[in-house]
């Protein structure tokens, strides 16, 4: 059996959130969509575009996208999900700066999170 046979869903959008990629903005930590593979970032981010994407797209699940995380979430539940197979690359790099991206992040960062 391949792999192929045993994931699920498209590839990530990136190794970073779409929408502070294109606006030169920075995030915490990175969720990815099992329905289309959007990469976005987390509620503890300054714009939150995970649960934003989830909202306005209906898709209401995703992954974590940080290395060595494999839980799932349902953002219409506000509970865990069940896990399943997905697409490689499972996590964004685990050489990629964390919060990111390098170089946009404030020195200030801690304080401008959402707890």
């Amino acid at each position: 059996m391949s792999d192929e046979a045993t994931t699920m869903g498209p590839a990530p959008s990136g190794t970073g959130c779409v929408e502070c990629l294109e606006a030169g903005g920075w995030w915490w930590h990175l969720r990815r969509c099992i329905e289309c593979g959007h990469v976005g970032c987390c509620d503890s981010s300054p714009e939150q575009h995970a649960s934003r994407h989830a909202a306005e797209s209906g898709h209401p699940i995703a992954a974590s996208f940080e290395p060595g995380e494999p839980w799932f979430w349902n953002y219409a539940e506000g509970a865990g999900a069940k896990r399943i197979p997905l697409a490689p690359p499972r996590w964004r790099p685990e050489d990629q700066a964390c919060p990111g991206p390098e170089g946009k992040v404030p020195e200030n960062w801690r304080q401008l999170l959402h707890e």
